[in-house]
């Protein structure tokens, strides 16, 4: 990931882009940048996430017209004016969509279970919209979003299964400061991992025998 470094930039803007180049991202999870909005705010920057297919699964059982079976977006924003709504100058936005199981999809708790995956990478009391004031982990605020489960049935000459379940969540933050960004970001990917199904790090799942 890198930034236009120019110099017309704000500080503040900058040096939050360089801070998210620090984020620890787990290998099963591929990161670039991605062009941002242009009309949110004065300033933006996105970064684009997708879950990397197993290594044992063939290109060609991948379906041409999907773009992963997980992924994501996280885009910074910075008014150095600041937003009412905001609550501050700089706010991160997320979405992630992922497929998911019939069984999954279908549990009337996906939507609550999905939020608290956020909640507690953010590190925000499932309930609030901040981080507490004596928190050592990520500083947020004005935390909210939606999280969505929709299926899809294909019909006629379309390619992919049949049947599709989608697990959507769109959320969006303030950082406190512009200062360890990164730590957002490896929240963000936490969150996709969980949606993807990926084990906890440094967990090994056994093949079929």
């Amino acid at each position: 990931m890198t930034s236009s470094g120019a110099e017309s930039e704000p500080a503040d803007f900058r040096a939050a882009v360089e801070s998210l180049h620090a984020a620890r991202i787990r290998r099963e999870i591929e990161v670039g940048p991605i062009r941002p909005p242009q009309r949110l705010a004065p300033y933006s920057y996105a970064i684009g996430t997708e879950v990397r297919a197993p290594d044992d699964v063939a290109p060609d059982e991948v379906p041409v017209d999907s773009p992963g079976s997980a992924f994501g977006r996280l885009i910074l924003l910075y008014d150095p004016a600041g937003q009412d709504a905001w609550n501050g100058t700089m706010r991160l936005v997320a979405y992630i969509q992922a497929e998911v199981e019939a069984a999954l999809a279908m549990d009337p708790l996906l939507p609550e279970v999905t939020w608290s995956w956020l909640s507690e990478a953010l590190g925000v009391p499932v309930g609030s919209t901040a981080t507490p004031d004596d928190s050592a982990g990520v500083a947020v605020t004005a935390l909210g979003g939606t999280v969505t489960s929709t299926t899809s049935v294909r019909y006629g000459d379309i390619a992919g299964p049949p049947r599709a379940h989608q697990l959507e969540l769109r959320a969006s933050w303030t950082a406190v400061t512009a200062d360890g960004l990164g730590s957002h970001l490896e929240a963000f990917c936490e969150v996709l991992a969980s949606a993807a199904g990926l084990p906890p790090v440094g967990v090994t799942e056994l093949g079929p025998s």
